[in-house]
C-alpha cells in the first residue's frame, strides 16, 4: 500500500507538470498563430483559391505575422535569460563538514534518490530543497539525467546546534527524497518554467524601480548619479520589460494552481518514501523543530535586535539559541525533558569548525533582517563625524552587556535628559517661544511645562517632573517627537548602496532586508518608561556598582548584587503612567542609588 500511495502522488504530481508545460505551448500557439494564418493564406493563393484582391491582406496578415513572432521571440529571450532568484545561504563545502555530507549521501543511499549536489546554511527554522547554479570548479555528489546538477539541500542553522545527529538524519529524510522527482525531465521542466516566469516579473520589477533610484541619487547628490542609470538597454527597454512582466504574470498566474498541486504531490511521494529512514525519530523531531523555532524567533527579537539597531552583530547565534533553550527548560517545568538531550551528539558536532559557520550565518542573519548597512554607525568612544559608508562591527556575548545593553541604556538616558532639557528652555518666557515642529507640522503643547530652572542630568531632576500630569504628558509628546525625528533623519542619511541586493526583489543600488522592525511602534507613555528606565540603569550601574547583563529570553537586563532585580519595571511603569514616584523611590534608596549624581551620558 505504501508503494501504492507513493505511486500515485508521482502520477499526479507528473500529470500537474504537463498541465504547467501546456500553459507554455498554449502561449506559444497564441503567438504562432498570425504566421500560421499567413501560410494559409499564401497557401490559398498559389492554388488559385483566392484572387488578386487578397494580395494586400495577405501582406498584411504577413507583417503582423512578423512583428508577433519577433515580439514573442524577444520575449522568450527575456524569459529564458532571466535570472531566477536565489536564497542567500552560507555554502557548505565538503572540506568545512565532511561527516555531514556523508550523513547526507547516506540518507540519499538508503532511499534510493540521487544525492544534492550541495549542501548550504540558513539563519531560519526551515529546511529545502532549491535549484541552482553549481560552480564548475567544485564536484558534484551526483548528476540527474540531462546532465543537470541535483539541487541543493538548503538546511536550518539552528537544527544543527539544536538537535541531535539522529534528529537531524530523521528531518532530512523527507527532504532528500525530494531530489527522486526532481530527477523527472516533466517535473523538473516545470520547475525551470516557473522559476523563468518568476525572473522574469522580478526583472519588470527592477526596470521600473531603477529610474526612481537614480532620481533619488540625483537628489541625494552623489558620485552614482552622474552615471547613466543602468537597466537593461536603456530607457526604450522599459515599456518593453514591464509588457514582458505582465505576460509572465499572467502564465504564472493560470499556472499557479498546477504548479501548487505539483508540489503537493512531490511533497507527498517524499514523505512516503522517507518512511523506511529513521520513522520513529520522526515524530521526536518534529517537536524540536517548533522548540527551535520559539527559540529562534526568542533569541532574535529580545537578544539580536537590539544589537543590530546599533549596528552590532552577534558572532555566536546558533549557540545562542540552545542557551535560550537551555534557560528555557529551566524554568518551564514542560521543557525539562529537553535538557536531558544535550548529553547526546549535538548535530553542529559534524562541522569541522561550529564556530566559523556560526559566524557565517550570524553575520548573513543581520544583512538578512536588517540591510546590508546597518541602520545607525556603530558607538565608538571618543569617535569624530562618521566617515565613509557603515559597516557592520561584530560583538561576542561575553561584550554584549557592555557594548550593546550599556550602549542602549546610555543613548535612551541621553534622550530624555535632551528632552526634559528641550522642554524646560521651550517653558522659559520669550517673545517667540520655540517649539520643535511634529511631521505633520503641528507644535507641541509644552505651555503647561512649570517654569523651573535646569537641574542637570539626574534622576532627581526627572522624578520631580513625573509628579505632574502636564509636564509628564508634555515630557513623553517631547520625547516621541525627539526620537522620531532621530529616525527620519538617520533613514535620510541612509546612501544607497553600491552592491546589488541581498534579496530578491531590490533593485540595485537599494537593500531588500526581510523587513524586521528596526523599532515595534510604542505609545507616549511607553517611550517615556522605556526612557526613564535607562536613566535608571545607568544611574544604578555609576553610583550602585551594579552591571548590565544578558538574560537569553529577555535581552538586555541589568543585575543588583549579581542578580536580576524584578521589581524595577512595576515602579517604573507606575511612575510613568501614573506619575506615583514612590515606589521607585524606594527601589532607589534600597539598590543604594543616589539620584542626586548627575549621570555618565554619550
Amino acid at each position: 500500500m505504501l508503494v501504492l500511495g507513493q505511486q500515485e502522488e508521482a502520477v499526479s504530481a507528473r500529470a500537474h507538470a504537463l498541465a504547467v508545460l501546456r500553459v507554455r505551448n498554449t502561449a506559444l500557439g497564441i503567438a504562432l498563430l498570425p504566421a500560421a494564418c499567413a501560410v494559409l493564406l499564401f497557401a490559398a493563393r498559389g492554388t488559385g483559391l483566392l484572387g488578386s484582391a487578397w494580395q494586400p491582406v495577405c501582406w498584411t496578415v504577413t507583417a503582423v505575422a512578423c512583428a508577433a513572432l519577433a515580439a514573442a521571440s524577444a520575449a522568450a529571450a527575456v524569459i529564458a535569460r532571466a535570472e531566477p532568484a536565489v536564497s542567500p545561504t552560507v555554502l557548505l563545502e565538503e572540506r568545512q563538514a565532511p561527516d555531514l555530507h556523508n550523513l547526507v549521501r547516506d540518507v540519499a543511499d538508503r532511499l534510493g534518490v540521487p544525492a544534492p549536489s550541495a549542501i548550504a546554511l540558513t539563519p531560519d527554522c526551515d529546511s529545502w530543497l532549491e535549484e541552482r547554479p553549481t560552480p564548475a570548479d567544485r564536484p558534484l555528489y551526483a548528476r540527474i539525467p540531462g546532465e543537470r546538477p541535483a539541487p541543493v539541500l538548503v538546511i536550518g542553522s539552528p537544527f544543527l546546534w539544536w538537535m541531535r545527529v539522529a534528529e537531524l538524519r530523521a528531518l532530512l529524510a523527507p527532504v532528500v527524497a525530494g531530489t527522486g522527482p526532481s530527477a523527472h525531465p516533466d517535473i523538473a521542466a516545470a520547475r525551470r518554467l516557473a522559476r523563468s516566469f518568476d525572473a522574469a516579473v522580478a526583472r519588470a520589477e527592477r526596470a521600473r524601480r531603477t529610474p526612481r533610484a537614480h532620481s533619488a541619487e540625483e537628489q541625494a547628490g552623489t558620485a552614482r548619479a552622474a552615471e547613466p542609470p543602468r537597466y537593461g538597454a536603456g530607457l526604450l527597454a522599459v515599456p518593453f520589460l514591464r509588457a514582458v512582466g505582465a505576460l509572465a504574470r499572467a502564465l504564472l498566474r493560470a499556472a499557479g494552481g498546477h504548479l501548487a498541486e505539483m508540489e503537493r504531490g512531490v511533497a507527498a511521494a517524499s514523505s512516503q518514501r522517507a518512511q523506511s529512514v529513521d520513522y520513529g525519530l520522526r515524530t521526536v523531531a518534529q517537536e524540536q523543530v517548533g522548540l527551535a523555532y520559539a527559540g529562534w524567533d526568542r533569541l532574535l527579537t529580545k537578544v539580536a535586535l537590539p544589537a543590530w539597531r546599533l549596528g552590532r552583530w552577534p558572532t555566536r547565534l546558533d549557540a545562542g539559541v540552545v542557551a535560550a533553550l537551555t534557560e528555557l527548560s529551566r524554568r518551564d517545568r514542560l521543557a525539562e525533558g529537553f535538557a536531558s538531550r544535550l548529553g547526546e551528539r549535538p548535530a553542529c558536532d559534524l562541522l569541522e569548525e561550529p564556530g566559523e559557520v556560526d559566524a557565517a550565518v550570524s553575520f548573513l542573519a543581520a544583512r538578512l533582517f536588517v540591510g546590508a548597512r546597518p541602520p545607525v554607525a556603530p558607538p565608538l568612544q571618543g569617535a569624530g563625524p562618521e566617515e565613509g559608508p557603515r559597516q557592520w562591527t561584530p560583538v561576542d556575548w561575553h561584550a554584549y552587556p557592555e557594548e550593546v545593553a550599556g550602549r542602549i541604556w546610555r543613548t535612551g538616558a541621553a534622550r530624555l535628559f535632551d528632552a526634559l532639557d528641550m522642554a524646560e528652555r521651550t517653558a522659559e518666557p520669550e517673545p517667540a517661544p520655540r517649539t520643535l515642529p511634529l511631521p505633520a507640522g503641528a507644535p507641541l503643547p509644552l505651555g503647561s511645562l512649570p517654569d523651573r530652572t535646569w537641574c542637570g542630568p539626574t534622576l532627581a531632576c526627572v522624578l520631580d517632573r513625573l509628579g505632574s500630569p502636564d509636564a509628564r504628558s508634555a515630557l513623553a509628546a517631547r520625547l516621541a517627537a525627539l526620537q522620531h525625528q532621530e529616525e527620519a533623519r538617520a533613514e535620510s542619511q541612509q546612501p544607497l548602496l553600491d552592491e546589488g541586493p541581498l534579496l530578491p526583489g531590490g533593485v540595485e543600488g537599494q537593500p531588500a532586508p526581510m523587513g524586521l522592525p528596526l523599532e515595534p511602534p510604542r505609545g507616549e507613555q511607553e517611550l517615556l518608561a522605556d526612557h526613564l528606565n535607562s536613566a535608571i540603569c545607568c544611574a544604578a550601574v555609576d553610583t550602585a556598582g551594579a552591571s548590565p547583563g544578558l538574560d537569553w529570553l529577555d535581552g538586555p537586563v541589568l543585575l543588583v548584587a549579581g542578580e536580576r532585580d524584578t521589581a524595577l519595571s512595576g515602579a517604573v511603569r507606575a511612575a510613568a503612567e501614573y506619575g506615583e514616584t514612590g515606589p521607585l523611590r524606594e527601589w532607589l534608596t534600597a539598590a543604594g542609588v543616589r539620584p542626586d549624581k548627575p549621570l555618565r551620558l554619550l
